[in-house]
Order: structure tokens, then sequence, then C-alpha cells
């Protein structure tokens, strides 16, 4: 009745409207009234019936009990019929008004009319079609009802979803079709993709948090990529007003607030829901009365079950998960962990099929026959001549091929060939090869065991090996040409030794002389017998006084030379001299066996200036200088543990450096700034503090006999000479081993020598040749030694197979003497 009274009242008002209306007023504005009137109409209707059906409710609040009460369960179902008869008066009326008017109207108001009538219709026919529907809705619920009353029944539950299917309606209307489609397009991302777990199944990532965050945005949450989610479009009342007629299952749908989705409720949840309704266990087994077995308190613990205290470790952060993490940054860092968007474009490359050329063109080789690369065996080699039955006669072996042949049967493979050749005068006459299946069985060996692989051939030019060294031009001054030469002695020259000064030089020959030179000139100043082989000298480094220490057989003679400042050094090296020291020390009597000074001299000698004999027991070979000019040091190879003795000048004493032989001493020198003797044996050098009286440093020439050494002035370096053709520079900061051998010579190194001011160094051999060297050390100790060969001066004679016995540099200037087996001297500028 409530419904009849309201559409009679608006009729009513817009018949008024009409009427009030002015003439001059359009039809088009009459049209377009009634069009929204029926419009509001609809509304209304659809209010009221849901007032009606909350009425109804109310009144079955007695079953509530039985009856699940979602939104809008019974509405829309219980209309009265006398309504649709009030309505159709009505559309009855309006459709009257309307055809009045049409005979008034142009063409093109005439097409526009039209086109509001069809929607009209369309919506008359909605209209109709919820009319119908309806009356189904009220008989499936009161199906639903009887159901949920008689869940146990299950034959009754099945008539009633029969007697539903056979009297269900046709399918919406196009409108409808339409309106359900747009929804699925603006649902897109909510679509149910038939995933059943929890957590999987929620799409806003944005976690379990109050979703009333999200009002004030147009998003509410976002995606895995953290791009976000918008709102989806809300329903108006038509929508949701189609979906009540539509859809069946709308009295169990339920919106879930965190996915936007709509859930539709299964027979498990309605029934769950029903038993806590009741105030039920949700299970249906369970058994609330079961009898209560007592854990805990059926038997007295005399101990607690669990009194364990925590562990330090369960307060700290997990260091597994730390480690966890620290993957993850370094691997997000580097690049590894992709992103699901890279991760899926990586994943659509590896299905999408790969395609590969059989061939570039007809004539290319098939670089891709196999995708692997694959490395073919090697061929056996074919046959040659000596596997023929029938080979020529130089093929096959005689007594001694065929012996050297047997006695390598224990290295075969060192055999050129792997059989002994035979000859047969025809092939039917050739036996069975009995090493026939061996040799197949190692050869099958060889395929499947062995492994191949593909060799790198690396081509490398000559001249990158060669190492890039400065220009000799860029290193100049150095000696170059032979600028003198010097004759005089007899016999081969053995040794020589230049004045700190640079104006003389002495040399020692075997002819028993020694001959003073004067250097510019050429000249002979002074020859002096010496009674034996001169097989040493050395000039005294001190300028304060003139004296030159020869070694001749068992003696080491002490001469002043009386040549440059005669009247002022001269005569005080002859003060110094004669005035023999008092010394209180005992001396042992080990040294008084092996060395024995004398100042006693004969008048012949004395005049020619020889002021201190020293006899030794032993043939000395080496003296030499300490930078001071107070001590010298003889070397005696033969002399075992006395072979190298240490002489004072000023004390007149002589003293032992070893207790015991260390090998057959060549040669010794004194460090020119440290308290340090070098001592070389055949095979090493030893280096010893005299202060401290130990060992310092072995170094490992790694030579078969050291014929000599050389010093740099600096003290780090050492230059050792070989019999074996070498010569060794030793680094003493770096390491005890040759920081580079130079192979330059053909025949033994007699002799090496440094320059005193330019880095220059020199060596000579057996093969006539002098080769001049660049040496430049660096103050930097993280630079290497620079090493440059210059020149080769190559001007000696040969003589019994000696060549060159010694080079030595000038002072002062970058000037080279060398003395050979040929009884001369040369000077090179």
């Amino acid at each position: 009745m409530a419904n009849k009274k309201l559409k009679r009242k608006i009729i009513e008002e817009k018949e008024i409207k009409v009427d009030e209306k002015p003439k001059e007023q359009s039809v088009e504005t009459e049209e377009d009234e009634d069009y929204e009137s029926d419009k509001d109409l609809l509304v209304e209707i659809d209010n009221e019936d849901q007032q009606e059906n909350d009425e109804n409710e109310e009144e079955d609040d007695s079953d509530s009990d039985d009856i699940l009460s979602f939104e809008s369960f019974k509405s829309d179902y219980e209309e009265n019929e006398n309504d649709f008869n009030s309505e159709n008066d009505e559309e009855e009326q309006l459709e009257f008004e309307d055809s009045s008017v049409e005979d008034e109207l142009t063409t093109e108001e005439l097409e526009s009319l039209k086109k509001k009538q069809e929607e009209k219709q369309k919506i008359k026919e909605l209209v109709e079609f919820r009319k119908k529907e309806r009356v189904e809705q009220k008989e499936t619920s009161k199906l639903i009802m009887d159901t949920l009353r008689q869940p146990e029944d299950e034959t009754y539950l099945a008539m009633r979803e029969n007697s539903v299917q056979s009297k269900s309606l046709p399918g919406p209307s196009n409108l409808s079709d339409e309106i359900e489609e747009s929804d699925k397009k603006k649902f897109v991302e909510y679509e149910d993709d038939g995933d059943t777990s929890d957590e999987e199944d929620i799409r806003n990532t944005v976690g379990n948090i109050p979703l009333h965050w999200y009002d004030e945005y147009k998003h509410i949450g976002y995606d895995w990529e953290g791009r976000k989610i918008m709102k989806p479009p809300a329903k108006d009342q038509l929508d949701v007003f189609l979906r009540k007629m539509e859809d069946p299952d709308f009295w169990r749908t339920v919106k879930d607030p965190q996915t936007g989705q709509d859930v539709v409720l299964s027979e498990e949840d309605i029934q769950l829901i029903k038993l806590i309704k009741k105030q039920r266990a949700p299970d249906q087994n369970f058994d609330a009365y079961e009898p209560w077995v007592e854990w805990f308190t059926s038997e007295v613990e005399k101990f607690p079950i669990r009194n364990i205290p925590d562990s330090k470790q369960s307060f700290l952060p997990s260091k597994v998960e730390k480690k966890k993490i620290g993957r993850l940054v370094h691997s997000l860092k580097m690049g590894w962990m992709k992103t699901k968007a890279e991760q899926e474009k990586i994943d659509a490359e590896k299905k999408i099929p790969k395609f590969y050329m059989l061939w570039d063109s007809d004539t290319g080789r098939e670089k891709m026959r196999r995708i692997h690369d694959h490395v073919t065996a090697p061929k056996r080699a074919l046959p040659g001549h000596a596997e023929s039955y029938n080979p020529p006669s130089e093929y096959l072996f005689n007594e001694k091929e065929l012996q050297d042949w047997q006695n390598l049967s224990d290295e075969p493979h060192k055999r050129k060939l792997h059989f002994i050749p035979q000859k047969y005068k025809s092939l039917r006459q050739v036996p069975y090869y009995q090493n026939y299946i061996r040799e197949r069985f190692i050869r099958c060996l060889d395929l499947y065991l062995c492994p191949r692989a593909k060799r790198m051939k690396a081509t490398v030019q000559p001249e990158d090996l060669i190492p890039k060294l400065p220009s000799s031009k860029d290193l100049q001054p150095f000696p170059t040409t032979q600028s003198m030469i010097y004759r005089g002695h007899n016999d081969i020259v053995r040794t020589m030794s230049i004045e700190p000064k640079g104006q003389y030089f002495v040399t020692g020959s075997d002819d028993k002389t020694i001959k003073i030179w004067e250097i510019a000139t050429g000249r002979c100043i002074k020859t002096i017998n010496t009674k034996g082989v001169v097989r040493s000298v050395a000039w005294c480094p001190n300028q304060k006084i003139s004296l030159i220490a020869v070694a001749s057989d068992k003696r080491l003679l002490l001469i002043n030379p009386h040549v440059g400042d005669i009247k002022l050094i001269s005569k005080k090296t002859d003060d110094i001299l004669a005035e023999a020291p008092v010394s209180e020390e005992i001396e042992n009597e080990r040294i008084k066996t092996a060395v024995q000074w004398s100042a006693e001299i004969d008048k012949d000698e004395y005049k020619d200036g020889v002021r201190i004999v020293i006899n030794h027991f032993q043939e000395i070979a080496q003296v030499t200088w300490h930078a001071k000019g107070d001590y010298f040091a003889t070397v005696m190879p033969n002399g075992l543990s006395r072979s190298v003795l240490v002489h004072q000048l000023s004390k007149r004493r002589s003293q032992t450096s070893f207790s015991k032989s260390h090998g057959m001493v060549q040669c010794v020198l004194f460090h020119p700034i440290k308290p340090c003797l070098f001592v070389a044996s055949q095979q090493h050098i030893r280096i010893y503090d005299l202060v401290k009286q130990e060992m310092i440093k072995k170094l490992m020439p790694s030579c078969k006999w050291i014929s000599k050494m050389a010093i740099h002035p600096k003290g780090d370096n050492l230059l050792v000479s070989t019999y074996d053709k070498k010569v060794m520079w030793f680094d003493l900061d770096l390491s005890t081993k040759p920081y580079q051998t130079l192979k330059l010579h053909a025949s033994a190194v007699r002799s090496v020598a440094y320059h005193s001011r330019y880095p220059l160094f020199a060596s000579g051999s057996d093969d006539r040749g002098v080769i001049v060297c660049h040496g430049m050390v660096y103050n930097d100790l993280l630079q290497n030694a620079l090493i440059v060969p210059l020149k080769r001066l190559e001007f000696h004679e040969k003589v019994s197979d000696y060549g060159i016995f010694e080079v030595l540099f000038h002072t002062t200037q970058p000037w080279l003497f060398s003395s050979g087996s040929d009884y001369t001297v040369r000077l090179y500028t």
C-alpha cells in the first residue's frame, strides 16, 4: 500500500508541473523531465522495497537462531503484485502525453526524441525483467531457508536444487552484459586466479595494516615492484541493484577489505558461521566431554620439568641472518640479484627457441657443427717405406742399429721406429703381426683417456724480448779508442796499479820486475828488480805517503818509488818507515811461523826503494790496501786457515783473520766505507764484520771458479768475474744471488774494475776483448741499477791461449788500462 500511495503522489506532482509550464517551452524539455522522472521513480521504488525488506527482517527476528543474517539477505523478494499494475498505468499515461506532442516537432527534434524513447524502452525492459526476476528470487530464498533449516537431509536438498535449476530464467539483457564486462575490466587487478593460499592471495602487498590510512590517497598500497595500486572505482547504487538481481550468490558474498575482492562463502564457511553463532565448537568431531588426562598433576615431580636458563645467544641478533642480509646487499650492489621484471625478461629470453645457421655460405667451413668445441683426435701417421713388406735395403737395420734398437727396450719412446723392418719376397709370405692387438689397444687408450685441448701458440717477436736500453751516444764519456801502448816488459804483464793522483802507474810482470810509468807521456821512469815473479802490485791510497806494495813469490815488498813530490812526500815516507815502533804485545807463535817483518834490506834493494820486506810461508797471490792506507791484506791460496793475513803498517804487526779454512781463497777486498772484509773462495763470497768478528752475509754466485772481484765506490754493489765466461753484478741490499749475469765473453774472464767517479765498469778476458759497460747506481733504493754494454775493445794479441790479465780505470779521467799476455799495457780513451 505504501508503494501505491507513493507512485500516485509522484504522478499527481508530475501533472501539476506539466500544466504550470508555459506553452512556449519546447517539447524537448518535457521529454527530458519525463526521462529524469522515470529514473527517479525507479530509484524511489528500490528504496521503498529496501524499507519493506527491513521491516520483514524485523518480523522474522524470532527465527534468527536458524537463519543467517547477511546484508540484504531477503531484500527485494516480498513485493506485492499490485505495485506492478500501478506502474503500468503510470507508464501508459506518460506514453499518451508523448504522442500528443510528436506532431509539433521538426525532423531533428524527432530524431533526438526517438533516441530518448529508445533509452526509455530499454529501461522499461529492464524493469519488466526485474519484476519477473523478483518472483524467482522469492522462490529461491524460500528454498535456501528450507535448506538451512534441514542441512542433514541430503535427499531433500538435492530435490530443491533440481527444482531451482529447472525454473531458472534466461540471462540478463545486453545492457547488463555491458555493465558486467565493464566491471570485469575495472577489477582486472583483483581477478581470482584460483590460488587459495592466504598469503599469496593478497594482491595488495602493503601489509596487514589498517586500510583507513589510505583514505586520503588515490591508492591503497604497492605491488612487488613498488608501484602504486590505485583504488578501484566505487560502485553506484544501480550497479549494486543489478548485481542483486543477477547474482544468485549475492546473499553469501562478502567483500575482503584487504584485497578489495568479493569472496563467495562456501558451504563449509556457512556451516562454521552457524556453529560459532550457536556458541558451539567449530569442529563437529570435537568432544567437549572426553575424559581429561592430568598430564602434570598425576605424578608428583621432585624437580622442574624444564628449568634451563636462557642462553646469552638468545638475546643477541642472529649472525646467520646478518650473513644472509650481507649476501643479499652485496648481490644487489653487484647486480647479481634481479628484480622481478628483469627475471621475467631473462626467463622469457630463455624460453625463446634459439636457431643456429647450418653454414655461413656454400663454400665456407662449418663453424657451428656442434655447439660445444670439439677437438678431434690426431690421426696416426701414414706408413712409410720402412713398413713395406719389401723395403729398400737402406731401411733395413744393420747389426749396430739393431743392437741400439734393442738397448732402448727400457725407453721405447726414444726409438725412431717401433718395429724392426723386415723384407719378404712376396706379400703372401708376410706373417701375422704380433703387436697388432697391443698397438690397437694403446691407440684406443689414447683416444678416450688422453685429454685433448687447443693450445694457443704465443707469437712473440724477438724485438720484444730485448730490453729497451738507452743509446750509447747518450751515455758518453767512455773509452772508445786505443790511445797509447806501453812497451818494456819481456814477459806477461800480470798486474798494475795507479797512483791516487793519477799521474803515474806501476806494472808487475813475470820477468821479475816492476816498472813505473808516466801516464801522459808513456815514459818508463823506473824499473825495479824484485827477484821473483810479480803477481800483484797495489799503490797505497793514502796521498800523504808514497808507497807501493809488491807481491813477489813469498815476499811482500813495501817500496818508496821516489816519484812525484820527492822532497816532501818521499822523504816523509822514508822517515815514517825508518822508525820501528815498539810493541809490548806478545806475538802469537802461529803468526810468527806464517809471516815475519824485516827492516834489514840489501843496499841494492834499498837504492831501488825497498824499505820493508814481509816474508810469508807461502806464495802470495794478491795484495790489497784499506781505503785509509794503514792496513793491507795478503792472500796465500795454499795457506789453508792462514791464507788471509791482515797487516798494520803503523804498528808493524800481522794477524790471521780465520781459525779454519773455508776453501781456497782467490782474492780479498776491503769495504770502502764500512769495516767489512770480502773474501772470495772458488764458489762463494763471504762478507765479514771486522769489528764484531762475525760473518754478515754469504753470496752465491752459482759459478765454478771465481777469478776476481771489484767493489763499487759506494759499497752497495759488487762485480765478480769467473773463469766460466761470466760477469755477475751483485746488489748487496737486494739479494744474495746475482742481480744480473752478463755473458759477453767467449773465454775466461780474468779481471773486472769499477771507475771511482763515472758510472762505468769493464771486464777483460782471454778472448783478447775488453768490454766497457755503463753501470748507473741510483740513490733511490726502489730503483735497480741500469746496466748497458757500450763498447768492445779488442787490440791485444793472444799468447799461449792467454789474453788480458787485468783492467784498471784512471782515478779521475774516463780512461781505461789493460795488461795482457803480449807484454804490453794499452790505454783506451
